[in-house]
């Protein structure tokens, strides 16, 4: 498997590709992700690559794998990003997630 992209690698690149300096990258970057994380709450989409929400999730029963004892799971809120359609199609192809008959 290939090596993930870097932080740096990545500013290089799309500095490259739109005739940007990389302080304008990092800038829009920087902006992009704060908004992010201040509209999560809301609902935050990124078109064509997914969106983050907030999701309450119930108290449920559990168990330690450890000890086998079960445990009481408080309800608590959580972050999710859901990946688009799109998303998937460009990386996985368009039948990649169809159920064969």
């Amino acid at each position: 498997m290939s090596d993930v992209m870097s932080k740096s690698a990545l500013i290089r690149h799309l500095a490259e590709k739109n005739e940007m300096t990389r302080a304008q990258v990092v800038s829009f970057m920087d902006t992009l992700t704060n908004t992010a994380y201040k509209e999560a709450k809301n609902g935050f989409q990124i078109p064509g690559l997914g969106k983050l929400i907030l999701v309450q999730r119930k108290a449920r029963m559990g168990r330690n794998p450890a000890t086998g004892e079960t445990i009481k799971i408080p309800a608590k809120k959580v972050v999710k990003f859901r990946v688009a359609k799109a998303a998937k199609d460009a990386i996985l192809g368009p039948s990649a997630g169809k159920k064969k008959k």
